[in-house]
């Protein structure tokens, strides 16, 4: 039986990162994952494929991975892909938005020249490999275990000043005070908790694959607000020699269409689909020379109910999920794992040692948390009602949406503040 003060289950990128934010305050952990830890061979070899999914890190999810040593890596390794600049428009509408630092420098010559990184692309897989390689280095072995390739099957709370006793499948006992969830949307955790979960289903499909266009993507996220759904058109790093040679010119697709739309169009020939592809955003980026990596995935909106309970927390997408149309999910995620790290260290310090995950220090968390993931939810279900299906067709519909983008576009401070907003600092 192993007794922790703090027991982490799901050692996904969010329950990896709040495990080394712990162990770096001298904190005991420990990490269980399902999924059977990797060797280093086997890294490369996943590594040696582009992904066709990217995370769009925010500036403070950078600032959280530079804080556990993570980002050094990632950027060592060059599988990053920064932006400078994000545009948003609509075709058949006037507007566009244009963050970054075309427009943060146009009315100013003596500003700095040099482009401002907004935030970077890093696929999954990637961002695994850096914190993984943290998780076995020798200067956490001593607060951390790891445990991986093995899930849990039961949970029992002895009252709030046991906690709580988890079983593995293998047979394992682990007796906690303070039990994190972070074990995604299907989370084990919250549901034997009993919390409940607030859906909202958008009847919606993604369609995301890997793409080189004919026009580089010149550091720029690119997002087509369609009336079938949102296009994203996103930077990938160069990987190969020939990439490297001519770059910028792969691309993260993650194209929204209408369930029954997005399955038929998949039951097409890959030319076929980066065809329509192109046409979809008006050849923002000329012709589709190739097409990589094509899947699906559909679209919901979660929250739970409560994120805490007696000596239990959830986080990441154990507590939400959220359209992808502004590329948020994992950085509301990494906020989470950032508020819940300062709470519990700065408790644990104050109490001299002794106070490690009491109610007290869950609601508090929770407050800070839930109301802005709240917001977060709701905005992006409300875009995503404003320009999607035939009620956001209507004319009146239309040209509200198109004055509102045009004035926006023109009132620079407000852009300022939607630029920092998404970059999470």
């Amino acid at each position: 039986m192993k007794n922790n003060h703090t027991l982490i289950i799901g050692g996904g990128i969010v329950g990896a990162t709040l495990a080394l934010k712990l162990v770096q305050a001298g904190m005991p952990v420990t990490l269980v994952d399902a999924r059977p830890q990797r060797g280093e061979a086997d890294w490369q070899q996943v590594l040696g494929q582009r992904d066709a999914r990217v995370y769009a890190l925010s500036l403070a999810s950078i600032g959280l991975l530079k804080d556990v040593d993570a980002w050094q890596k990632i950027s060592a390794s060059g599988r990053k892909a920064d932006y400078s600049q994000m545009q948003v428009w609509q075709l058949n509408g006037m507007g566009e938005l244009l963050f970054g630092d075309s427009e943060d420098n146009s009315d100013d010559s003596n500003q700095n020249t040099e482009p401002k990184m907004l935030g970077s692309m890093v696929e999954p897989a990637v961002i695994e490999h850096a914190l993984w390689q943290r998780l076995s280095a020798s200067d956490v072995s001593q607060y951390l275990t790891v445990i991986d390739g093995h899930k849990v099957i039961d949970m029992d709370w002895l009252g709030s000043v046991q906690g709580y006793r988890v079983t593995l499948d293998n047979d394992t006992v682990i007796n906690a005070n303070l039990l994190v969830g972070a074990d995604g949307r299907g989370s084990f955790v919250r549901k034997q908790a009993g919390i409940e979960l607030d859906v909202l289903d958008y009847k919606q499909t993604a369609i995301c694959c890997a793409i080189q266009t004919d026009k580089p993507h010149q550091a720029t996220a690119r997002q087509a607000m369609l009336p079938t759904g949102t296009l994203a058109l996103l930077p990938l790093a160069d990987i190969t020699d020939e990439d490297k040679a001519n770059p910028q010119h792969w691309q993260s697709i993650v194209w929204t269409l209408p369930r029954n739309q997005a399955l038929a169009l998949l039951e097409e020939s890959p030319r076929y689909i980066a065809d329509k592809l192109a046409a979809a955003s008006n050849y923002e980026l000329g012709a589709i020379q190739k097409i990589e990596s094509i899947a699906s995935f559909p679209l919901a909106a979660q929250q739970a109910k409560s994120y805490v309970a007696d000596n239990l927390v959830l986080i990441g997408d154990a507590a939400h999920g959220v359209h992808p149309l502004a590329g948020q999910g994992l950085n509301l995620g990494m906020l989470d794992v950032k508020a819940l790290s300062e709470q519990l260290t700065h408790d644990y310090a104050r109490s001299g040692n002794k106070l490690w995950g009491t109610n007290q220090t869950l609601r508090s968390y929770e407050r800070l948390r839930r109301p802005h993931n709240s917001l977060m939810m709701h905005s992006f279900s409300a875009l995503n009602w404003l320009f999607v299906g035939s009620l956001a067709q209507m004319r009146p519909i239309q040209q509200l949406r198109n004055e509102g983008m045009y004035r926006v576009s023109k009132i620079k401070p407000l852009m300022r503040l939607f630029a920092k907003q998404a970059s999470g600092v």
